[in-house]
């Protein structure tokens, strides 16, 4: 493959900044997306939204710079990670405390694994039926709160025009991901986050007084909102185990594909510090009072586009993050983007991340899928679904620390997962989730 700048090569300085741009348009819309998600879930009112979103871009930007410098040394883009919010989600019964305390000790858990040699272990039992039951499972997970997001808090005939709009939002987004190509195709979900607001305003013009909710923004600076105890709750830990380590099998992806494309020689490596790193920035992260970030899988498609492969083309991205952080009432408008269209791109978002699913099944196991392999995910996906309808009164007879494990859908499928693939149904010759291009794995 031919590339205009190479990992280690510096690039002029406007070329330098362009690339930067292009590559924060990815990052930006899936900081605004999954962190609004994440502050819904808290009900945070719109000052605490600013500051999470601040928070959420300082800890991105400073993640950047330490991996591009310390820890994969990849041209790779850190963002929140869509698996966390699944433990959030499932834990919010329990505290912001405890939350956050848990992701702290799910990222010193995936850390120790990577520095300690025992991922290589761990891995082994994540074969491409767990993988792809992991990456079906985030999104079906996140389903009940994406409908939230989409009807807002309206009742009769609005929210049903919610439900039609997002809807439209949701086949025009695919519509132009079919005809657009290139970085057109890998910056679209920031054109669809502009159009999107624009059309919102368009057909429900008596919401633009919201556009003036935010002038009240905060003045606290950005490390005043870290006021969080540790708490420390067993079965929440539990929990946020599973889902770390569904995210460091996705940064494994992330950062393999890359290694693959640019081929490069100290792979195992660079794996090793990239995943290390990911594990230190979830410490950070859950110290600061935010979800995680996790290395997006989408670089090979942005340096194939641009020929751009150099890791100092994302320092320029880095420094857009950190400027974010440090500017509220930047921050505040960014707030200012209705739910349902946050909704109607998280459904989008989570449509791929199901073809990324079906991908790595197919991909990685063509004609050696079997129906033993059909029923290990089918079964496995039914089942962590079904752990999202358990009623509430049957949840709360639980004791406190088993609530957070049976109430989360990822932690019953993935293990149903495993059982099934490694004890009840196992096959002889299964192909590993980890040979050939990983550029499927979503995060």
């Amino acid at each position: 493959m031919r590339l205009d700048y190479t990992l280690d090569q510096k690039v002029p300085f406007i070329q330098s900044v362009l690339f930067g741009i292009q590559w924060a348009a990815i990052l930006i819309p899936s900081i605004i997306i999954l962190g609004k998600v994440a502050a819904s879930v808290h009900l945070l009112d719109a000052s605490a939204q600013i500051s999470y979103l601040q928070i959420l871009f300082f800890a991105c930007g400073i993640t950047l710079l330490c991996q591009i410098f310390w820890g994969h040394m990849l041209p790779l883009i850190p963002g929140p990670s869509a698996v966390l919010l699944i433990g959030l989600i499932a834990g919010q019964s329990s505290g912001i405390d405890a939350i956050y305390t848990s992701v702290m000790t799910g990222g010193l858990f995936i850390a120790i694994l990577s520095i300690g040699g025992l991922f290589r272990h761990l891995k082994r039992l994540f074969t491409v039926n767990v993988i792809t039951v992991v990456l079906l499972l985030i999104a079906f997970m996140l389903a009940p709160t994406i409908m939230d997001l989409i009807i807002d808090n309206q009742e009769g005939s609005r929210a049903l025009y919610n439900i039609f709009f997002a809807l439209g939002l949701i086949f025009l987004t695919f519509l132009f991901y079919g005809l657009l190509k290139g970085i057109w195709r890998s910056t679209l979900i920031i054109w669809a986050v502009t159009a999107g607001v624009l059309l919102y305003f368009m057909v429900f013009p008596g919401d633009l007084k919201e556009l003036f909710a935010f002038h009240n923004v905060s003045s606290k600076g950005l490390f005043d909102r870290i006021t969080y105890p540790l708490a420390f709750e067993p079965g929440l830990i539990l929990s946020f185990i599973f889902c770390f380590v569904a995210l460091s099998i996705n940064d494994l992806g992330s950062i393999q594909s890359v290694n693959e494309l640019l081929e490069m020689k100290d792979q195992d490596k660079r794996i090793s510090k990239g995943i290390f790193l990911t594990g230190l920035a979830n410490i950070l992260s859950g110290f600061m009072g935010v979800i995680g970030p996790v290395n997006y899988s989408m670089s090979p498609g942005i340096i194939i586009s641009t020929g751009c492969a150099s890791r100092f083309s994302v320092i320029p991205t880095a420094c857009i993050a950190l400027l974010l952080a440090f500017l509220p009432a930047a921050t505040g408008i960014i707030v200012m983007a209705p739910s349902v269209v946050i909704g109607a791109l998280m459904a989008y978002l989570m449509g791929t991340q199901i073809a990324s699913g079906l991908m790595m099944a197919i991909k990685d196991m063509g004609d050696g899928f079997q129906y033993e392999d059909a029923l290990v995910i089918g079964a496995s996906l039914f089942l962590g679904v079904m752990a999202i309808f358990i009623p509430d009164h049957v949840i709360n007879l639980l004791h406190p620390s088993l609530k957070p494990l049976l109430g989360n859908g990822l932690v019953i499928g993935v293990l149903s997962a495993i059982i099934l693939e490694h004890v009840a149904v196992k096959k002889s010759d299964k192909p590993s989730a980890f040979r050939g291009q990983r550029s499927a794995l979503k995060n």
